[in-house]
């Protein structure tokens, strides 16, 4: 059994590096671009006259970024070579996105707006799996070219994590002659709206309150007439993004429809396995870092005339979170290796709980040591002089998004009691 990290990846993240700081960090610190990182940094990203929308020229600079890693190599990598990519792998994306959270807040990789040098595009293997020729080209192909931008349009006012009772319906009906659906209802805290030319909307078309079949992902235009965005809802860490609004008889043709009529949700399972185990090791490289600020402190702080670091009271929460960080890295490392050797079908069958521990485990993990670094460094700690409690403002909000850590332990209580995944056979007979 070899640990080892491949060589190539590690010649590859030494790329990064060298990518990072000859292109990114000059970027960063050209004329006042920092004020979007230093203590400045929720009031310089937020347009308080505009909904608390991300501020135009904080997603400028993200833009000019990922351009430069585009031209570069680098932004496209976890994408099919196909379209430009490198067929980045579930666990080259983790080392790379745990070790740039380790990096600390900066231009290369901001988690509050999804961005980095090396996407993250799970819409990608969403479209590559289940769209038509026409919708490949047309969204992941115009995706890359900043022609399409899909939000996920899933979660509604009244049913968060149980997406079965949903209320938005659609329903056929032809206009002009023209098959096709009328839709009605709402959604929440759908991301992205203000810049997206289309939500890949689910809707039920079928079944009954609480099946997972029928319901349909929908490619709905926006705007679309009938298509009401009612607010940007404000949040614990802003810019906020994340939009409330209403269907009032949107219609959409039979070719707006992602996939299967009546299997929707199992596209939205492509997209929740590959964001939660990169959004896991991105949570644990942050708290690897704030473990590592914490340290650096203690060490350096001498109140009373000694160093900080001498008291146990210091060390003991510490060691906690490096072991708890420790371990953590091999289940993340070595979930991302087996996802890698599995069709979609089967981590959903056989890996679907690891991939849960990963990413609740982290994000739980993330907030405490945020916390912790806090408590360390004190006063100068509670500030926004520090990046800790923009960390903590933002990782918690992952502890209800990308599945609630209640519903993915509750996953996890199903695949360990046999009720899911392989061992169900274990307990047939009970």
């Amino acid at each position: 059994m070899d640990f080892a990290i491949p060589q190539e990846l590690e010649d590859y993240y030494a790329e990064l590096v060298a990518f990072i700081e000859a292109e990114i960090e000059p970027l960063q610190h050209e004329g006042d671009n920092n004020r979007f990182f230093d203590h400045r940094r929720e009031d310089a990203r937020t347009d308080w006259h505009r909904d608390g929308l991300p501020n135009e020229e904080w997603e400028a600079l993200l833009r000019e970024a990922t351009r430069r890693a585009d031209a570069a190599g680098h932004w496209r990598f976890s994408a099919p070579k196909e379209y430009g990519g490198k067929d980045g792998s579930n666990l080259w994306m983790a080392v790379i996105r745990d070790r740039f959270a380790q990096r600390g807040l900066g231009l290369h990789n901001d988690l509050q707006n999804e961005h980095s040098i090396v996407g993250n595009f799970p819409f990608v293997a969403m479209f590559d799996q289940w769209g038509t020729q026409a919708q490949r080209q047309e969204f992941i192909t115009g995706g890359f070219e900043r022609e399409r931008r899909v939000a996920f349009g899933l979660t509604e006012p009244d049913h968060g994590s149980d997406a079965t009772h949903m209320d938005t319906v659609a329903v056929r009906e032809t206009r002009d002659g023209i098959d096709g659906w009328r839709i009605d209802g709402s959604k929440m805290w759908i991301t992205g709206m203000h810049v997206a030319t289309h939500v890949a909307l689910f809707a039920r078309t079928g079944g009954e309150d609480g099946d997972a079949k029928g319901i349909t992902c929908f490619l709905v235009p926006n705007p679309s007439e009938g298509l009401e965005i009612d607010e940007y809802v404000w949040t614990f860490n802003m810019p906020t993004d994340h939009a409330r609004f209403f269907l009032k008889g949107v219609w959409v043709p039979d070719s707006a429809i992602l996939g299967e009529e009546g299997r929707g949700l199992s596209l939205a399972q492509s997209f929740v396995h590959q964001n939660r185990i990169r959004q896991a090791a991105s949570s644990l490289g942050a708290a690897q870092y704030c473990v590592e600020e914490s340290v650096r402190y203690a060490r350096h702080r001498k109140p009373f005339g000694e160093a900080l670091a001498k008291n146990q009271a210091i060390q003991f929460p510490l060691v906690e979170l490096a072991t708890q960080c420790e371990m953590l890295r091999l289940l993340i490392y070595k979930t991302a290796w087996d996802m890698d050797r599995m069709d979609h079908k089967a981590i959903e069958r056989d890996l679907s709980d690891k991939v849960s521990m990963c990413n609740y485990w982290a994000n739980r993990l993330v907030c405490e040591a945020a916390d912790r670094a806090m408590q360390v460094h004190g006063g100068i700690g509670y500030s926004r002089e520090k990046p800790f409690e923009h960390i903590y403002r933002h990782h918690r909000r992952y502890r209800i998004t990308e599945g609630a850590e209640e519903i993915q332990m509750r996953k996890v209580a199903a695949y360990l009691f046999g009720y899911l995944g392989p061992r169900r056979e274990t307990f047939a007979d009970l």
